[in-house]
């Protein structure tokens, strides 16, 4: 990848921009629950429900639904509300202001798989951070249950290249999971696995030197 030659910047969200643990969110339902925390990582590994909320397909009230007979529980909808959001930490001051720096010299552009009970979260997160929308810092944002399709899926990244005009060898698409970082690089775009953050933060830091 020949790094002077990138001019659009695809940010995924959790993870790259706001940090993320999963696993908190596995505790959070396994103490909830009474099941084991191996019991509710298959489940959020196979079960369709999951892909198909950050899909769009389902609403809240179905998700919640499913998730209770997962669990085998009548959890009320705050409880698993504030379980499955666990997973959400922190939207650093530090890269908020490396994407204010970044827009100033390159298009930049979000792509999440997400869903509505995250977002809710994300928005408080971003509502602290002062940033009043997230057109503040970037061009446009994409998510998955808006747009009906996720990564890695070929057709999510055709759409943000074809709305935008974009040239994917001179687009850069950035993320922690390798599975979209593969799905990626099947329609051309360039990519940046973020194996930790702090690796982003040098990239970039790196390339203003």
């Amino acid at each position: 990848m020949n790094r002077e030659n990138i001019k659009h910047l695809i940010f995924d969200l959790g993870g790259v921009i706001i940090n993320l643990d999963t696993t908190l969110t596995i505790k959070s339902f396994a103490s909830l629950t009474g099941k084991s925390e191996e019991y509710i990582a298959d489940f959020s590994t196979s079960h369709p429900i999951f892909h198909q909320y950050e899909k769009g397909e389902v609403s809240n009230e179905e998700f919640r639904k499913v998730i209770r007979s997962i669990t085998e529980k009548e959890l009320s909808d705050e409880s698993i509300d504030h379980a499955w959001n666990a997973m959400i930490l922190d939207l650093p001051k530090e890269r908020i202001l490396l994407l204010e720096s970044l827009k100033k010299y390159f298009d930049i552009y979000l792509l999440s798989n997400t869903n509505t009970i995250h977002m809710r979260r994300v928005n408080e997160l971003r509502l602290e951070g002062n940033i009043t929308e997230f057109d503040q810092l970037f061009n446009k944002d994409y998510y998955s249950h808006i747009m009906g399709k996720r990564k890695p899926d070929s057709n999510v990244f055709e759409q943000v290249i074809d709305e935008n005009d974009l040239d994917p060898q001179n687009s850069l698409f950035l993320d922690d999971n390798f599975s979209n970082i593969e799905g990626a690089t099947r329609v051309g775009l360039q990519t940046l696995h973020v194996t930790s953050p702090q690796l982003m933060m040098d990239y970039f830091n790196g390339r203003k030197n």
